[in-house]
């Protein structure tokens, strides 16, 4: 007779790899494994923000893997993290691809854009302090002056993340989060176009008026505005690549 409590190698081994429904579990990672795989996740969205990796573009493991120079298994990792966020989906014969957003998608993420950081405006008239409100002219005025391309676009998020974190409230902060990262599937903003870049500038003058004023309702709708401008502009860039966007509205 066996004696009780005791664990057989192969029991063990199976127990390792299979839940309590008998399904098999991932392999544990190390935290080797789980550093890397964070900092593949890291690389892999700066890639897609900035346009190198495009909607529809394929996540080969073992090419990421040779080109990032870890294992498969961080850069599996990173494609799950990447997939929860929104950002890749898997295509049937064809496995892990950037996400492909169609118009009618693109308006509503940039209609709840205006939504949220016209709300953060809202609240940053009343609860910003004076040092955050100088810091978001200096903001601006650095925008004006850097080149188009990805310096505008560097001061102009280093601008809405200033002005969203003067909102003093967390749970719109993390909700405007989880949006930018879905609109980081866009790729590049429009600030690559110099007339946007001025556009722009001109447009977070406003805001910057109206939060200065503590009027937020004013910065509200300013904010709006500037959000829906980026959309307008975003709009026609896809009309460029595409003359008959009606058909996926």
């Amino acid at each position: 007779m066996r004696p009780c409590g005791v664990v057989y190698p192969n029991v063990f081994i199976w127990m390792q790899h299979a839940d309590a429904e008998g399904r098999a579990r991932r392999p544990m990672m190390d935290d080797s494994d789980i550093s890397q795989g964070q900092g593949a996740y890291r690389r892999l969205l700066d890639e897609i923000r900035l346009g190198t990796l495009a909607q529809g573009a394929r996540l080969r493991e073992t090419e990421l893997a040779e080109r990032l120079g870890i294992s498969r298994t961080p850069v599996r990792e990173a494609i799950r993290q990447l997939e929860a966020d929104g950002l890749v989906a898997h295509l049937p014969r064809s496995g892990a691809a950037i996400r492909r957003l169609d118009y009618a998608e693109v308006i509503e993420l940039y209609e709840m854009r205006a939504v949220l950081e016209g709300t953060a405006a809202r609240l940053a008239a009343r609860a910003a302090s004076e040092i955050e409100l100088a810091e978001l002219v200096a903001l601006n005025a650095d925008l004006a002056a850097a080149p188009a391309g990805l310096q505008a676009q560097e001061r102009n998020r280093q601008f809405h993340r200033t002005l969203n974190e003067a909102a003093r409230n967390r749970f719109l902060l993390k909700s405007i989060s989880a949006l930018q990262k879905t609109l980081l599937i866009l790729g590049p903003t429009m600030l690559a176009d110099p007339a946007r870049a001025a556009d722009a500038v001109a447009e977070h003058d406003v805001v910057l008026a109206a939060l200065q004023r503590r009027d937020g309702i004013a910065a509200e709708t300013a904010m709006r505005a500037h959000i829906e401008a980026a959309l307008a502009t975003r709009i026609r860039s896809l009309r460029s690549r595409d003359p008959a966007p009606e058909d996926n509205l």
